[in-house]
């Protein structure tokens, strides 16, 4: 059959339908005839992810889309697909999700990687995760590691990033490795090595959180009755602790030079009573009581805890980095395990890209397959200047990729 034609006009269209949770895809192609000479011209074979493999960005994006931000593990979504009569192991889906995420997106991952770096800010946290095989050689009952979290600044005009980092251990090396070239603020729970980093750096500022110093006060009072908590020194810690927070949080919509002044002007007299006050009833205490420990931790970390207050670009507390973290947790509670390194490595890297996404507001799975649609175009560039437009905040994404929660 010979079409006519003044330009060749060949093109995919994949037609999708949604059924059973389960994503069909068909891809048709258009044959048209040259000014209809009678040469039939086809549209361009779109570019593979993977040699010899059936996996499409829509795919491998709905299967990532799947566990990292709807915590639903690869065995579930296996099963789910053979309920529907597609035979799709949990192997293969986790072999797809490695190799997308070593060839495609640690490109997008080292980028924001050096770009968290420009904020002023940077939070820090970090929780356990249980990885079966370590280089190459199982662990009975697996290898207790760690994922990392460091969040760029919320109060910062910058674009918020989100960076997960899988290390095998909790020792200094890590985020002393991470924070080598970094030159700011860094925001954590209290954790020590984070201390000993600072005295390390004269470049590295380091503040504490004031929800962790008040959390021992409130864990106390949820143990004891009612009239004993209103009376106790836990309670009178608690309240403390509430006033200058809340206080603290009026100030979210200033500039930071106004944040300082207002800090300065009115919680620097609370802050400092607030230590006094621990000093003394801490003397009066059992050191190792629960009381006695958690007015300790106020004392230990009166010197991180008062940084806020010289700078109105340094939060009160840590709960940005707790938020991002929280979805890895509960993930974690699903999957239980991580089965290698590279897994662990390639879920470090895709926690860092849909937390990003959604810290921009953008549709987490349209965001995956704009990647693994559009990376694979640009494997044999010489710079990687093409991955600026595909970073979540670009206005190409913004526009591709809108999320039905965006707020106006």
């Amino acid at each position: 059959m010979t079409l006519g034609a003044d330009k060749v006009k060949a093109w995919r269209t994949p037609v999708a339908h949604f059924y059973s949770s389960i994503y069909n895809e068909h891809h048709v192609h258009q044959y048209v005839s040259k000014k209809n000479n009678g040469t039939i011209v086809k549209a361009p074979r779109p570019v593979d992810l993977f040699r010899n493999s059936i996996a499409t960005p829509a795919l491998v994006a709905s299967i990532i889309n799947g566990k990292y931000v709807n915590a639903l593990p690869l065995e579930r979504q296996s099963r789910a697909y053979k309920a529907n009569g597609i035979n799709l192991n949990s192997n293969t889906m986790a072999n797809w999700v490695v190799n997308s995420t070593e060839s495609y997106f640690s490109l997008v991952y080292d980028k924001i990687h050096n770009l968290i770096y420009d904020s002023k800010v940077i939070h820090a946290d970090e929780t356990p995760t249980k990885v079966m095989r370590i280089n190459g050689k199982a662990v009975p009952n697996g290898k207790k590691t760690y994922m990392w979290v460091y969040c760029s600044n919320p109060i910062s005009n910058s674009p918020p990033i989100v960076l997960y980092d899988w290390q095998p251990s909790r020792k200094t090396d890590h985020p002393r490795e991470f924070l080598k070239n970094y030159s700011g603020t860094v925001v954590t729970d209290g954790y020590q090595v984070y201390h000993k980093l600072g005295k390390e750096s004269p470049d590295l500022n380091i503040a504490g959180c004031w929800v962790h110093a008040r959390r021992p006060f409130a864990e106390f009072i949820k143990s004891v009755k009612p009239e004993v908590a209103k009376t106790s020194i836990a309670g009178e810690a608690y309240d403390m602790i509430t006033q200058i927070m809340n206080e603290d949080n009026s100030y979210d919509d200033l500039s930071p030079s106004n944040r300082k002044k207002q800090r300065q002007k009115n919680l620097k007299d609370k802050v400092d009573a607030y230590f006094a006050w621990v000093k003394i009833k801490y003397e009066q205490v059992t050191k190792n009581s629960a009381i006695g420990k958690a007015l300790g931790y106020s004392i230990n970390q009166e010197e991180y805890l008062r940084k806020f207050l010289s700078d109105g670009n340094i939060p009160i507390d840590n709960n940005i980095a707790k938020r991002a973290i929280r979805p890895f947790n509960i993930g974690r509670k699903n999957f239980v395990i991580i089965e290698s390194e590279n897994g662990a490595k390639a879920s470090a890297i895709l926690y860092s890209l849909v937390e990003t996404a959604k810290a921009n507001q953008i549709n987490t799975y349209k965001y995956l397959e704009l990647l693994l649609t559009e990376i694979p175009k640009h494997m044999d560039d010489k710079n990687l200047d093409f991955i600026d437009d595909l970073l979540p905040w670009s206005p190409l994404v913004q526009k591709q990729c809108p999320s039905i929660y965006k707020k106006s």
